[in-house]
């Protein structure tokens, strides 16, 4: 289930089919005054369930291409998966036109955002770029993708959800259904779907969308929520996996600097923490094996742990258990197997 959604439409998605909220959100996106929703010409892919063939919303407005997806789990994989949306309504879009000629031929100008409303703390606003991906960094990349991230959860970018009134709306329906979820214990997912829907219905929120789509959107606000829930635990256990081999390898290779980012995301999360965890153990680690080296220099010389702690500056209680477990390995002192034996 990780890589696909079982189904073609999610509830921003359809809100989108509908010109007018097209309109409003582009309005709210580019500080415009369109008025005419006509002008609006849809063009979002729908090519099956696959993520890289069909997109949330796009369409063109005054030759603009407005390419807009919503997230609700942080994906930093935006810019590639918008090329791909992008050149596959640019196919349609030049279908039966003869790029071949010499005529140049005019394509709209595309324009890339994304609306995010997942539950991890993000930026109100910030960028994304395709470059970001490449396995080879270049001063000046010879193309490039910019694509703007607008988080819309509560108290994050007033201002635009203010001039887009259906997109806070939305909002207002999806915090209702997670606080109903949360109140009933993450449980009956469908149930609190559907006393959400009878709460806005009441307060007027989307109310006609939702009276005359409401079975549509019990099914894809509940898929969408079994989706984001699996991919959230699928990263959840790529990010402690990265962690733990974060540490490992920071314990057998002097704190290396991580692990491969959980997968395609835990990468550089993983790779952090290990640094950062790494780096604390390496010197707690550091400090022991140092410890141990001296204790056991002194415990040849036959020192009691008495005199060990008061040379060395250190507590009985601190010396004594290296001693005890040293005492195994007399009288070589093997100090890398007490050191083993004493991290356990």
């Amino acid at each position: 289930m990780a890589g696909n959604r079982e189904y073609k439409s999610d509830v921003f998605s359809m809100l989108l089919e509908d010109r007018q909220n097209a309109l409003e959100l582009y309005n709210a996106v580019n500080g415009s005054t369109y008025e005419d929703a006509s002008l609006v010409e849809l063009c979002t892919l729908d090519r099956g369930i696959s993520l890289t063939v069909r997109n949330d919303a796009a369409f063109v407005l005054d030759m603009n291409l407005s390419i807009y997806e919503h997230q609700s789990t942080v994906c930093p994989n935006m810019p590639v998966r918008s090329l791909i949306y992008f050149t596959m309504t640019l196919e349609d879009y030049l279908s039966g036109k003869n790029i071949y000629g010499r005529k140049l031929i005019k394509i709209p100008t595309p324009r890339f955002a994304v609306f995010y409303n997942g539950d991890e703390k993000q930026p109100e606003q910030y960028e994304l770029k395709l470059s970001d991906a490449f396995e080879r960094p270049v001063k000046n990349p010879e193309i490039e993708l910019t694509c703007r991230v607008y988080n819309i959860n509560y108290g994050k970018n007033r201002g635009l959800l203010e001039k887009c009134p259906f997109l806070k709306e939305y909002m207002i329906f999806v915090d209702y259904v997670r606080d109903k979820h949360k109140e009933n214990g993450y449980d009956n997912l469908e149930h609190c779907i559907e006393l959400a829907i009878d709460r806005c219905i009441r307060e007027g929120v989307l109310r006609e969308f939702l009276m005359r789509r409401r079975t549509e959107v019990v099914k894809v606000m509940k898929l969408d929520y079994t989706f984001d829930r699996q991919l959230m635990l699928e990263r959840e256990d790529s990010r402690e996996e990265g962690r733990e081999l974060g540490r490992q390898e920071g314990r057998e290779e002097g704190r290396e600097e991580g692990r491969e980012e959980g997968r395609a995301e835990g990468r550089k999360e993983g790779r952090a923490e290990g640094m950062i965890r790494g780096r604390e153990e390496g010197r707690q680690e550091g400090h022991i094996e140092k410890l141990i080296l001296l204790i056991c220099k002194k415990l040849k010389r036959n020192k009691s742990i008495e005199e060990i702690a008061d040379e060395l500056e250190e507590e009985v209680s601190v010396i004594e258990p290296i001693c005890e477990i040293a005492q195994q390995y007399a009288p070589d002192y093997d100090c890398q197997s007490i050191m083993q034996k004493l991290l356990g």
